[in-house]
This record gives C-alpha cells, structure tokens and sequence, in this order.
C-alpha cells in the first residue's frame, strides 16, 4: 500500500453543503436561512452570553468579590504546633482544642505540613494536606482521617 493509495472508509466523507449557489441545487434562494428574522439577517444571530432577555450571569454575579456559600471552612494546625502538646502518642482534635490551638470547636479540623515532627505520633484529623501526611509517615508515625466531612 502505498500513501497515495490511503482513502477514507466508505460512507466516512460526505459532500459539503454549498448554500447560496442557485435553484438547481436545491439550496439557492434564501441560502437554507428561511425567510426574514434575525437568523436570516447577514450578521444575525444571538451575540455570546445572551440568555434569552433573562439578566446574564455575566451581570448577575458581583464584579468584586465573591463569597462562595458552599466553601468548606476548617480549623487548621501545623505540624510545628503539635510539638507544643508535650508528650503525647496519640492526637485528637478534642486535645487539640484544649491545648488552646483551636478555637473553634465546631470546625473540622485539617493538619497542615509547617514544620518538623520530632516523633512518631497518631494523629487523627478529618483532613490532612499531602505535606502533612508525608512527614507524620516519614517520622514514623500515622495520620488517621476521621469521618462526618
């Protein structure tokens, strides 16, 4: 097989509709486009993000700032926080809250990756960011995520 031998499959290519170009080809006249209206109009159509008459999102959303109500909120401590909490094997988010390094006890609560641990420790929080999870298994220790977010 050679390369000018390459055609497509049967039925794979179809011919071009070629509007505008007289009676006999069954597309002259009004050029498949109907008769008046904005779509038959050179130019006509509806301009990109129009909706219809309704306010486009475009105008409806504020242009500074925007508070997402869906945003997940969450109490977080660092990893060179926990070596304030003495000696311990075990963390939880209750101990954290009484340690003082959450105030909010509602939040759930999310291990962040600043600084070092000294320690094998357990720690149990319902989020960790990768950093975290990486130096609490390269100390030896464990990160266990809690259920309920």
């Amino acid at each position: 097989m050679k390369l000018h031998e390459l055609t497509p499959s049967a039925g794979a290519t179809q011919k071009r509709k070629r509007i505008g170009r007289g009676p006999g080809s069954g597309h002259g006249k009004t050029a498949t486009k109907g008769h008046k209206g904005l779509l038959a109009r050179s130019g006509g159509g509806k301009r990109p993000g129009f909706e219809g008459g309704q306010m486009p999102l475009v105008r409806r959303v504020p242009k500074y700032g925007f508070t997402n109500p869906f945003r997940k909120e969450y109490a977080v401590v660092n990893l060179k926080s926990l070596a304030s909490l003495g000696a311990t094997d075990q963390v939880t988010p209750k101990m954290l809250v009484e340690a003082g390094l959450i105030k909010r006890k509602t939040l759930p609560v999310k291990i962040l990756g600043l600084g070092e641990l000294g320690k094998p420790i357990v720690i149990q929080a319902h989020k960790f960011s990768k950093s975290a999870m990486e130096k609490i298994q390269a100390a030896g220790g464990r990160a266990e995520v809690i259920g309920g977010v």
